[in-house]
């Protein structure tokens, strides 16, 4: 079908045909992993399966990222292989000789049986990339590629969100272009009608004799038709209909109840929707039309399933988020109160900290204002202790809390203070082991520590267990676990910065016994 198109363009066409094939199915892929509501229906028709399966759910943005890295890769090549192609169709149309290639450019040029897109010695590729519907629109697709990539660094996307989330949505561009790309059909084959009369393999040689033998007659040469919105229209249906979903969720009215300052400039946020139901550890999306009409930036419920209402701290730490506690944080709150702004919210959606009850022990790690999810967790546990819930495996949580400053501790260390009064209550005074770690301190701290270190309670958090100063040994504290609970399947989960998560990790591989009857450590890590 495409010989004589490899007589002119060589292995270069088959080096453009692969990567758009791959392209193709990536591009099937790209969309998937970034449906939420997908996600969690499937985390929750996965409830069953071993938590092995649920956790390759959590890595949906490792693999999208890997996704796109390979589309980005897939360009590139096809890319550079049309510039081969268009190269070597302008040599064989520049060609006055009667070699096969130049007698093929020749073919169809006033009509449409052309196989050389480069019809006239006038037209270059540079012509051809601006004026035809291939050309152009791979341009553009491209440019949108090459703006959603770079926007998606880390360094954008933590200090520019604003810039990423925007620019993220050129997608709609790039999947547009995408399915008209192939549409001009520039790359052509000959048509099986033309095969059946002209062998290819007899007529190569015989290129004067063309068209005045019955056994050679004028090839005949069309565009493959259009294939890859075959690949891509499923997926585009399933994202408008989560993207419909989410519209319709936003515009469901959201009861602000009460807005509690605590220190450090963390806002808690605490709310009401008709129909709202959630899980420990699952996240929203929160949109402040007043602040921006587009943003939607996730949080963690730090509620529990049990309560009459859903909140979320948010920590004041970028543009949207100051606006959010200037506008939710203060007097200017108070005094809007009885024309409060409105807020909408999408979700709730899964995470990593629903599986936390799955495990007999289960280790929390929060870094920072990371340890939100597990505030949920902690609420919960003791309203199911609260209520004799038979259902509850879990025996035994470790709570690991590293924070920079000291006035972080506080609006969480009322509810460990309030969980350990009513564990001890409960006759559990050893359920809950925690340990807070503080990581930044002055000299003066230092001497107000050391003064008071002899107190019951801990001078920073003022809870029975005191604070650690410093980073955790985590071969020490997994080695300790590992002890205290032979034979036993424990969860780790982490909300915290990459490079923790790399330490943890591997510490959970290290520690994990290959007995099968030995102690495991499953890791898990929020992703957003």
């Amino acid at each position: 079908v495409f010989y004589y198109t490899r007589q002119i363009t060589g292995s270069a066409l088959a080096w453009a045909r692969a990567p758009a094939a791959c392209l193709n199915f990536n591009c099937l892929l790209i969309l998937l992993p970034v449906c939420r509501n997908l996600l969690s229906f499937l985390r929750g028709s996965c409830g069953s399966c071993r938590c092995s399966a649920r956790k390759q759910l959590d890595k949906n943005i490792t693999f999208h990222k890997l996704v796109a890295y390979m589309i980005a890769l897939h360009t590139v090549i096809h890319i550079v292989a049309h510039l081969f192609n268009f190269e070597r169709f302008n040599d064989s149309q520049q060609s006055t000789g009667q070699t096969l290639d130049a007698v093929l450019s020749r073919v169809g040029q006033n009509d449409s049986r052309w196989l050389n897109p480069i019809r006239s010695d006038q037209t270059t590729p540079t012509y051809i990339t601006f004026t035809t519907i291939a050309g152009l629109t791979g341009v553009i697709i491209t440019l949108a590629l090459i703006l959603m990539i770079t926007s998606s660094t880390d360094t954008i996307r933590r200090s520019y969100f604003e810039v990423f989330w925007f620019t993220h949505h050129l997608f709609v561009i790039f999947f547009i272009g995408l399915v008209i790309h192939g549409i001009g059909r520039i790359v052509r084959q000959q048509t099986e009608e033309s095969m059946e009369v002209h062998d290819f393999l007899f007529c190569q040689n015989r290129t004067a004799e063309w068209g005045r033998i019955p056994e050679c007659p004028i090839p005949v040469f069309k565009g493959g038709a259009p294939m890859t919105w075959k690949w891509v229209l499923a997926p585009m249906i399933l994202y408008v209909f989560e993207r419909l979903l989410r519209l319709y969720r936003s515009q469901q009215s959201v009861v602000i109840t009460k807005t509690v300052v605590h220190p450090s400039k963390v806002l808690e946020l605490q709310m009401q929707m008709k129909g709202f139901k959630m899980e420990v550890g699952q996240y929203i999306f929160i949109n402040c039309p007043s602040i921006s009409q587009l943003e939607w930036h996730p949080f963690t419920l730090t509620s529990a399933p049990e309560e009459d209402c859903f909140s979320v701290h948010i920590r004041s730490a970028g543009d949207w988020t100051d606006s959010m506690f200037e506008t939710f944080g203060g007097d200017k709150f108070e005094r809007l109160k009885h024309m409060q702004p409105r807020i909408s919210v999408d979700g709730p959606f899964g995470t990593a900290s629903e599986d936390a009850f799955r495990y007999e022990v289960s280790v929390l790690i929060g870094a920072g204002i990371g340890v939100t999810p597990f505030a949920s967790v902690l609420k919960s546990i003791w309203y199911k202790y609260e209520n004799s819930d038979a259902g509850l495996r879990t025996k035994k949580i470790y709570l690991f809390w590293i924070c920079r400053e000291t006035q972080a501790f506080e609006w969480f260390a009322d509810l460990l203070r309030s969980l350990e009064s009513n564990m001890e209550q409960l006759g559990k005074p050893d359920f809950l082991n925690y340990k807070l770690y503080l990581t930044g301190w002055d000299s003066a701290q230092a001497v107000h520590i050391k003064v008071h270190f002899d107190k019951e309670t801990d001078v920073v958090t003022g809870l029975k267990q005191k604070t650690h100063y410093g980073r955790p040994n985590w071969d020490k504290e997994f080695h300790s676990i590992a002890q205290a609970h032979p034979k036993t399947t424990i969860g780790v989960f982490l909300c915290g910065p990459q490079p923790l998560a790399k330490a943890l990790e591997e510490c959970s591989n290290k520690y994990s016994e290959i007995n099968p009857l030995g102690v495991h450590f499953h890791f898990n890590k929020e992703n957003f």
